[in-house]
């Protein structure tokens, strides 16, 4: 081996022949050589948001990284944030160039989960989000018939959105903002979730309590403010390493989730960026999606009590 192979951008490169982790069917190499050949797709979406990986070490379980480790070199970007749950500040990196992309996946760094946010402005969410999770067993058929009745429900509101596969069994569609609501983005996707669901209630639910859902795909209308979601192009630590990979809404009905891996994708992006080029506009979020949404209870929340009101049930029953 050449020893040119082993270091990239000045990043030195380890192991590389290694599984990336137990039934990965492919090697830290596959990693980085994937991540590597989308870089100009992938930074993109990374620049200047807080990001979270999650890394497989090797005998370890995965885990989620926030906060930068100690031994992380000076010349990584990095931003402190202050996380209201805990009550302390992060320091975030910011994967904004190739170097530090390829030093991530050194660390074994599989799935990438920026902010919805940028550093330069922390209060307005760039996009709507909403996860489309079928159900246990249920095909990716099911995903994609959740994900028209989403489109269907944006467009009644005026707005339109980009899919890709969540790189899990699932879909991402993203609506990208005009960068002025703040606290009506979660309201406004909490009405998206509710009229997709009411078009089609055998189908799909908004359910949060997983025991409600018999069998539908959940909208997770969840993710926002301070959340964040795995980019397009992420690899995803599951068997065979799938990747979050962008689609044209007339794609949908032709492909499953796992079409595409660290292994595949490369070769069918043949130059393109399907997720920068499909992204419509920023769009304003409509004013009576908005005021719905800010009916509708916080799913976590509204979970909560609720799951103090069955134990409280099942006590009094026993």
């Amino acid at each position: 081996m050449a020893a040119e192979k082993e270091e990239r951008d000045g990043v030195p490169l380890t192991n590389l022949d290694q599984e990336l982790f137990p039934g990965a069917g492919a090697t830290k190499r596959d990693l980085v050589d994937y991540l590597d050949a989308v870089r100009d797709r992938i930074v993109p979406v990374l620049r200047d948001r807080p990001l979270s990986v999650v890394r497989v070490l090797r005998g370890q379980d995965k885990f989620m990284q926030k906060n930068l480790p100690k031994y992380t070199p000076d010349w990584v970007p990095r931003t402190k944030v202050w996380a209201e749950a805990s009550h302390r500040e992060v320091l975030y990196a910011l994967c904004n160039d190739r170097r530090t992309l390829l030093w991530f996946a050194n660390q074994r760094a599989v799935e990438y989960h920026p902010t919805l946010m940028t550093v330069a402005d922390v209060h307005h969410p760039t996009h709507l989000i909403m996860d489309l999770d079928p159900p246990e067993g249920g095909d990716f058929g099911l995903a994609v018939a959740a994900a028209r009745l989403v489109r269907r429900a944006l467009a009644d509101a005026g707005l339109d959105g980009a899919v890709k596969t969540s790189g899990s069994k699932g879909l991402h569609v993203f609506v990208p903002l005009d960068g002025v609501a703040t606290e009506d983005v979660a309201a406004a996707t909490r009405a998206v979730a509710a009229r997709a669901e009411r078009l089609d209630p055998e189908l799909a639910t908004t359910a949060f309590i997983r025991e409600d859902r018999h069998g539908k795909v959940f909208l997770d209308a969840t993710r926002s403010g301070g959340a964040s979601v795995a980019a397009a192009y992420s690899p995803r630590v599951r068997p065979g390493v799938p990747v979050s990979f962008p689609l044209s809404w007339d794609e949908l009905d032709d492909v499953t989730s796992g079409d595409f891996t660290v292994h595949t994708a490369p070769a069918l992006l043949a130059g393109r960026d399907p997720w920068a080029d499909g992204m419509p506009a920023p769009q304003k979020l409509d004013a009576g999606l908005v005021a719905e949404g800010h009916t509708i209870p916080v799913a976590r929340v509204a979970a909560m009590h609720e799951g103090k009101r069955r134990a409280r049930a099942r006590r009094a029953e026993g």
